[in-house]
């Protein structure tokens, strides 16, 4: 398809838009066919500062994107075959030029290469690309009788979207066991459902539609053989398990499973095991991304190799980057836009978007691996109190 719209050159990463920014940031690069005449290009042109850097092939198409804590450094050790992977030496035999863009701080370059990997999707990357593993969400709703299912794409008609979680069958699995242990239905919505306080003028003697029923494990709503408050307990009870607030479902299978092993019962410990194993994959994985979200809120003012900025993160998100205020004026536009940003979202605060996710989990990893880093952190009320203190100040000044 190249040949039909003529060869275009590589020109630029694109727009940084988490600076508000346009055109496309500069760029330096080294072009040749050889390996040493790279190296030496490397040696001469590239700074020692943070950034994000790629490779592209003789067709000038990006094949990979990576991101250093010093470019110098990281692009050199390409070309130390000891110390490469593998993977590393297949990316420099077919690169032609390198390109990097320096960035302020390690932290923002982690940042700019995921928005530049999901923007390009070099063939070389394999992390970060959504599509590659099936995102879906996990949904409570669909009513008179919510259930517990799996989409790709909630309607904004569900009682709770939880997610998203990799893994469509691990989740749909989870999904099934969870309905059976709170008794919960799992019928197609074409199938009537009656609620047995429903009045009605000729009462029927209904039987359920499925075997779940007198499995135990559904309430029976498609024949009137529970109530509409019986139903909607038993969904409060499965909507307090997912948001954590109740482990009791679990504990009670575990500790079930425990004696049922020591009592020999070798069948029945392994169908508990069964039940057990995707209900705690599911709880796990709903649990990293919400505890990821409640504990990253907050203004982060990371070391920077020139001018210091803020990055305004809300819920594991880095919603805006902004040079630090430093007068009356730049306060005034940073107290606005972190007021902005940290303003009240609306409803579903548990639903992340789709692409989210693995900014969300890069967040909270690097102030894992860098505990340290969180000394550096701003809590909302302390950077609206350091803007507000530079206006003061220089109104002060000024009289």
């Amino acid at each position: 398809m190249s040949g039909l719209f003529g060869h275009v050159g590589f020109s630029g990463f694109g727009p940084d838009s988490l600076r508000g920014l346009t055109q496309s940031p500069a760029i330096g690069h080294a072009r040749g066919t050889s390996r040493h005449s790279l190296r030496v290009q490397l040696k001469q042109l590239c700074p020692r500062w943070p950034g994000v850097y790629g490779m592209l092939d003789r067709q000038d198409r990006l094949i990979y994107i990576g991101k250093a804590k010093v470019l110098r450094g990281r692009l050199l050790s390409y070309f130390v075959a000891a110390s490469r992977h593998e993977k590393a030496g297949r990316i420099i035999d077919e690169t032609r030029t390198i390109v990097w863009e320096p960035s302020d701080s390690e932290f923002g370059a982690l940042i700019r290469e995921l928005e530049l990997i999901r923007r390009w999707k070099p063939r070389f990357n394999v992390q970060g690309l959504p599509g590659r593993e099936r995102q879906v969400w996990v949904c409570l709703g669909r009513r008179p009788a919510p259930y517990l299912y799996v989409t790709r794409e909630p309607t904004g008609q569900e009682l709770m979207c939880y997610g998203p979680v990799k893994g469509m069958r691990q989740a749909q699995w989870a999904a099934r066991r969870l309905n059976d242990l709170f008794q919960l239905r799992d019928c197609p919505q074409t199938q009537p459902l009656r609620f047995g306080d429903q009045r009605e003028l000729f009462p029927l003697q209904d039987t359920a539609a499925c075997l779940r029923y007198e499995l135990g494990t559904c309430l029976g709503p498609c024949a009137g053989l529970t109530s509409r408050s019986t139903y909607s307990r038993h969904v409060r009870f499965l909507r307090a398990f997912l948001d954590g607030k109740d482990s009791s479902l679990l504990l009670r299978l575990e500790s079930a499973m425990r004696d049922a092993a020591q009592n020999l019962q070798f069948e029945r410990a392994a169908a508990l095991r069964n039940k057990i194993l995707p209900i705690r994959w599911l709880r796990e994985r709903l649990g990293w991304v919400d505890q990821a979200r409640q504990q990253h809120s907050f203004v982060y003012a990371p070391q920077c190799v020139s001018r210091p900025f803020w990055y305004l993160i809300r819920r594991g998100t880095v919603r805006h980057i902004i040079p630090m205020p430093t007068d009356r004026s730049t306060a005034n536009e940073v107290r606005s836009l972190i007021q902005r940003v940290f303003q009240d979202e609306p409803s579903w605060p548990n639903l992340v978007p789709r692409d989210a996710v693995d900014h969300v989990l890069l967040v909270a990893a690097w102030f894992r691996r860098h505990s340290e880093e969180r000394h550096r952190t701003l809590s909302l009320e302390k950077a609206l109190a350091i803007c507000q203190q530079l206006e003061s100040s220089t109104i002060a000044q000024s009289a």
